[in-house]
């Protein structure tokens, strides 16, 4: 069933679990996320960067199919627009559909920030759409721009952050970054920042760049508050690594059987997630 990220977001905040949320780009990527969660009666979040929309498949192609995927499925989806930069944009995508927005003005200073997430609130909530905004910065692997500890989440800023603008969800810095990790290196979390924003606000509490975390600051961080995970590039290197295993096996294989076999590889790794989160089993239904 299609739902906004509300509802879902408020079970795993009331009953201390996480509720995944997967990078997809296309048909595929999102249909293998959804039947992972469907074997496993968990909630799902399918979340769409406003990057790739613009850059791979534009929004008005990719959306609708997911939404008919959203709706036909017997767990609960979300679609949600991953780290909108541009007001414009996020508000046109409320009207094209998503269920769910994420308005980053973290970029700016507070006041505008709080300006620019209160105008998405203000029409979302209209429309019953849910809200995720951004305190702090997350850096990147790429180009090994980390994280740094001066980026991490003023725990004050996005408690008066959450009162102000009424999000549904915040996305706060507290040691993690986006992109691939290399192997041999698992982020140090600050889990007091966490605890702090939680214990003042009792709002859903957003982990991005969850790839390559480790189980352990994973399940820690959801004990001290994250209820929403985001990963994307690990279901993406596995399915990378998937082409690279069949393709050294037969260089002749047939696309379709090669773009099958990668879905099977990224729903393993949501499955993965799935059982990390505590989400397995906490559709409405079983609640």
């Amino acid at each position: 069933m299609y739902v906004s990220m509300k509802g879902m977001l408020a079970n795993a905040n009331s009953h201390n679990y996480a509720v995944m949320a997967i990078n997809c780009f296309n048909l595929e990527s999102a249909y293998a996320t959804i039947c992972a969660a469907e074997s496993m009666d968990a909630p799902i979040i399918i979340d769409l960067l406003m990057e790739h929309l613009q850059k791979h498949i534009p929004r008005e192609y990719v959306l609708p199919g997911i939404i008919k995927m959203a709706e036909k499925a017997n767990v609960e989806v979300a679609i949600n627009l991953d780290h909108g930069n541009s007001k414009e944009y996020v508000l046109q995508s409320i009207n094209a559909g998503f269920s769910s927005v994420m308005i980053d003005a973290s970029e700016y200073k507070y006041d505008e920030n709080v300006r620019i997430t209160k105008e998405v609130v203000k029409m979302a909530s209209s429309r019953g759409v849910s809200v995720e905004a951004e305190i702090g910065n997350m850096g990147a692997v790429a180009n090994n721009q980390f994280t740094r500890t001066s980026m991490y989440t003023d725990p004050q800023e996005a408690i008066s952050f959450i009162k102000e603008t009424g999000v549904t969800a915040l996305a706060i810095s507290f040691g993690s970054s986006h992109g691939s990790l290399p192997q041999d290196v698992t982020p140090e979390f600050d889990f007091n920042i966490v605890q702090e924003i939680k214990n003042a606000t009792h709002l859903p509490l957003v982990l991005h760049g969850g790839s390559g975390c480790g189980e352990k600051n994973i399940k820690m961080a959801i004990q001290y508050g994250i209820n929403k995970v985001n990963v994307g590039s690990d279901v993406m290197q596995a399915q990378a690594d998937s082409v690279f295993e069949q393709h050294s096996k037969n260089h002749k294989i047939e696309y379709v059987n090669l773009m099958t076999t990668t879905m099977q590889a990224a729903r393993e790794m949501v499955r993965y997630y799935i059982k990390i989160s505590g989400s397995a089993g906490k559709t409405s239904k079983n609640s």
